[in-house]
């Protein structure tokens, strides 16, 4: 078992090392901080720390750094809860604040969230295919050409320029807008494909031959966007903390370009009481993460719940960077809920 005072001693290595990079003795420790007890007391405390595998020497005769095992039990049990200073807040609500859609907001946050934290930041799109149609627009931009705008409950606008075999007057537009809102409009989008696939089957010849290409599109406009993504920035905060992959850094940037795969782990990550989700090292079952650490919450958009998160060093500030995650998870949940 371990004592209070040797989980306290490993909570002040823990925030020592991610501050300093340089491995953590006793010595230091005396001196930094107020536990009241002799170098030996503490060089005893790390000792059971090591045996317990929490912490280790990356050199024979060096101080002590966190294991993933110490990490681990750092972020559950010892982390501090640290509030976003006024000023962070203030800098969330004024950036994000200023976006014009669901694009824009989502680039301003991953840009936000890496200037924060100095991580890599990834913002998982709200997924079309469990959104719901809002509307559909239909604009003349020619004669033989329309803009069909996709409006869904999550905020997505997706626009597609249709080009038509025949000249359209504002009386036939109107005729095929009504009739593909009527029969998609309100439905998520896998069952207003469905209808949408059906709806020419239903009309008159003339009609029909108004909505099919116009339908068609449609359908592959949903299918285009029925697909999870991640929108990311800050690749350039790794190179700088380099020297934190003992060896190399190139598994790790191979491995954030596999979207596929970060979205998986961010569906397998469960979040803790504070709502963030935090894989550690070798839980990071994707190759190339295990010396990085995830971390994650959700923030909601209409009738579906997405992830941002961060990704990084395994040395880097929990305590921070869980705040920072959080806080502009529930600002995104407030802003596109509006």
């Amino acid at each position: 078992m371990v004592s209070e005072r040797s989980l306290e001693v490993l909570r002040v290595i823990v925030q020592d090392y991610v501050a300093s990079r340089e491995p953590v003795g006793s010595k230091s420790i005396v001196e930094r901080h107020s536990f009241g007890v002799s170098a030996a007391t503490i060089r005893n405390d790390m000792a059971l720390l090591e045996e317990e595998q929490l912490i280790a020497a990356p050199h024979t005769s060096s101080g002590r750094v966190p294991t993933d095992k110490g990490y681990r039990l750092f972020v559950d049990h010892l982390a501090e809860a640290r509030p976003l200073s006024a000023a962070q807040r203030t800098a969330i609500e004024t950036f994000l604040g200023q976006s014009v859609d669901v694009d824009d907001v989502l680039s301003r946050t991953v840009r936000l969230l890496s200037q924060l934290t100095n991580q890599v930041a990834l913002v998982q799109y709200p997924s079309v295919a469990r959104s719901r149609i809002r509307h559909i627009e239909l604009v003349s931009l020619a004669p033989h050409r329309l803009l069909s705008v996709l409006i869904t409950d999550s905020g997505a606008v997706e626009q597609r320029v249709i080009e038509l075999p025949e000249e359209l007057g504002d009386t036939e537009i109107a005729e095929i807008r009504g009739a593909i809102n009527g029969a998609a409009a309100g439905l998520s989008l896998i069952d207003a494909a469905a209808r949408l696939r059906e709806l020419p089957e239903h009309l008159t010849d003339r009609t029909r031959t108004l909505v099919a290409p116009v339908a068609g599109a449609l359908l592959d406009q949903i299918a285009a966007n029925r697909q999870d993504k991640l929108v990311m920035a800050g690749a350039a905060n790794l190179a700088r903390t380099e020297t934190d992959f003992p060896g190399s850094i190139t598994p790790v940037l191979e491995a954030i370009e596999e979207q596929v795969v970060l979205l998986r782990l961010f569906d397998e990550m469960a979040l803790d009481q504070h709502g963030v989700a935090v894989s550690i090292g070798r839980e990071n079952p994707v190759v190339g993460l295990t010396e990085t650490s995830v971390m994650s919450s959700t923030y909601s958009s209409g009738s579906d719940v997405a992830r941002v998160g961060l990704l990084g060093p395994l040395r880097m500030d929990y305590s921070g960077n869980m705040a920072a995650v959080r806080a502009v998870a529930r600002y995104l949940s407030r802003l596109l809920g509006d």
